[in-house]
């Protein structure tokens, strides 16, 4: 990425010898008609597959949280590390492993990227304690920000610009659906296997992908490109694991302890240390002046706090349903289904119509209050024992909102970044995404154990400072129905306040979204120009970028 103001780079893409395979390009580096790949169809079809399964294992472990805490022993805090590992690498690699890419080969990063995620896998799926599955989440998340950072380029050299936006549709729908059948697959897997079996799906799957990424693909990469911003990847780590890990630790050890205090100091030192040399870099990792220009900062506050509530409402939703209400992992990723079906039927057939009708900045702020009050619903829902009926209104009114208000925010983030900057706009949304999810299960998590543990008896206070089904084990072992009751109780409660701050987040993002999507910058040439791709209106000529990527 070029720092603002810079002149535009003469160079010229250089890719592997042979016939032309994609979109040609201009010195200035942007896409202009290209020719169609024969393959393009398979290799679209091995991308997707690829990019669901990479996707759906963001939620597929809500379900398998009470299996894994009570065969590996693991506390909320390490459990909560399990499902945040993976997001977290994921996220802080997304936009540096897309600039590898481009250097040294698109295919070769999607090739390498499905082999690390297959061997993350296969050491997950084997994993005997809660570190080493730790430790295999982040190999995978490694893996997955190579597969999702060059799936989009691949499919934007195989594709002409006739078919580009089939093809982004294809993958922003799979991305989507990914996101939202997870407790649905991990459900299903659990109620036939061991708990294991969640991981060890996708090997066979990477696997395969990898060898058909290996016969399919043709290389490309321009080695004239940006150079990687290593140190700015490194930091945006520091930070984002730093602050994240200091927010979960909080009912462990309290606000004042060393672990939280010492983390939260180095992930602050690392956020100032990112934001300031991500202004001096020649090739940041991410533009910070991008955040002057309202669109952006709008379309962020509302991709982020949508991808916090869906992904924290899952975490918490998955073992309310479990541990309180008794449903195994099966019959609560069924329960959850309705809020997939809701964002992918919003995501590709309401929203269009929406935005036609009120405008992106209307929607957007609609789309999110809709699923804060959702939000708001299924905490009051659960506070008072209205049973699953009342849920199920909450899950449509969830995941509706959730699937009118995505794809606006995200084109409105990639209209923001000029078209030469599609590739590092495209990983910056995914980033994002992990980065909003990550959050979800760390803030909300947070909330519900500072909570949970304030209101449990004495009796079984110590195994609650472990995790919810430590302390339903204690209170079973004491054969006492009142204080099982209680725990539940205090579960549930813990559970309705954090569905309300995550509803208020909504709200807010919403607000935030519709006051500044619609706006223009306040100056000339400042970053998403009114000539960006998508910054005027929402579903006009195809783009460079994927319409409604998720």
């Amino acid at each position: 990425m070029r720092p603002p103001g810079h002149p535009p780079d003469h160079r010229t893409v250089h890719p592997t010898p042979g016939p032309p395979v994609g979109p040609s390009r201009t010195e200035r580096g942007d896409i202009v008609a290209d020719q169609r790949h024969p393959k393009r169809w398979w290799i679209l079809a091995v991308i997707c597959i690829s990019v669901l399964t990479a996707v759906l294992d963001n939620t597929v472990l809500n379900v398998a949280i009470p299996s894994m805490s009570s065969e590996l022993g693991a506390t909320t805090t390490q459990l909560q590390w399990i499902l945040n590992a993976y997001s977290l690498v994921q996220a802080g690699l997304l936009v540096a492993a897309g600039g590898l890419g481009d250097r040294y080969g698109r295919k070769r990063a999607l090739a390498g990227g499905l082999a690390l995620f297959g061997a993350g896998s296969l050491g997950a799926a084997l994993s005997g304690t809660a570190t080493q599955l730790i430790a295999s989440r982040a190999v995978m998340g490694v893996g997955a920000a190579f597969l999702m950072a060059s799936s989009l380029a691949v499919l934007v050299r195989v594709f002409d610009d006739a078919e580009r936006p089939k093809a982004f549709g294809a993958w922003a729908a799979t991305a989507a659906l990914g996101i939202a059948i997870g407790p649905l697959v991990g459900g299903f897997l659990l109620a036939n296997f061991w708990w294991g079996s969640v991981f060890l799906v996708n090997v066979p799957i990477a696997l395969l992908g990898a060898i058909a990424v290996s016969v399919l693909v043709p290389e490309t990469r321009d080695p004239e490109g940006e150079r990687p911003d290593l140190l700015g990847g490194l930091l945006s780590i520091v930070a984002t694991v730093g602050l994240l890990y200091a927010v979960t630790a909080i009912p462990e050890y309290g606000w004042t302890s060393a672990q939280v205090l010492l983390s939260a100091l180095v992930g602050a030192a690392a956020a100032v240390g990112f934001a300031v040399w991500s202004r001096k870099a020649a090739y940041p990792m991410l533009d910070v002046a991008l955040f002057r220009d309202p669109r952006f900062s709008g379309a962020v506050a509302g991709g982020v706090l949508a991808a916090l509530g869906m992904g924290g409402a899952l975490f918490l939703l998955t073992q309310h349903l479990q541990l309180v209400l008794g449903y195994s992992a099966l019959e609560a990723g069924l329960r959850v289904a309705p809020m997939a079906v809701s964002v992918f039927v919003c995501s590709s057939v309401v929203s269009p119509k929406v935005i036609a009708g009120l405008g992106a900045p209307r929607t957007a702020a609609a789309g999110l209050a809709v699923s804060g009050v959702g939000l708001a619903v299924l905490a009051w829902v659960a506070a008072d024992g209205i049973g699953y009926a009342g849920m199920l209104l909450a899950l449509v009114l969830i995941g509706a909102g959730l699937g009118i208000a995505i794809p606006v925010t995200a084109n409105a983030l990639m209209g923001a970044i000029p078209p030469e900057r599609a590739g590092t706009g495209s990983g910056v949304n995914s980033a994002l995404q992990e980065l909003g999810t990550g959050l979800g299960v760390a803030v909300l998590g947070a909330i519900l154990m500072g909570r949970f543990v304030s209101l449990v008896p004495s009796s079984v206070s110590a195994a609650a400072d472990r995790s919810l089904p430590a302390a339903l084990d204690a209170a079973h072992r004491r054969g006492d129905g009142g204080v099982l009751a209680q725990v539940q109780h205090a579960f549930t409660s813990g559970m309705s306040l954090s569905l309300l701050v995550a509803a208020a987040a909504l709200l807010v993002g919403g607000a935030l979204a519709g006051l500044l999507i619609g706006r223009q910058p306040g100056t000339a040439g400042a970053p998403g120009t009114a000539e960006a791709p998508g910054a005027a209106t929402l579903g006009g000529p195809a783009q460079d970028a994927p319409a409604s990527a998720v």
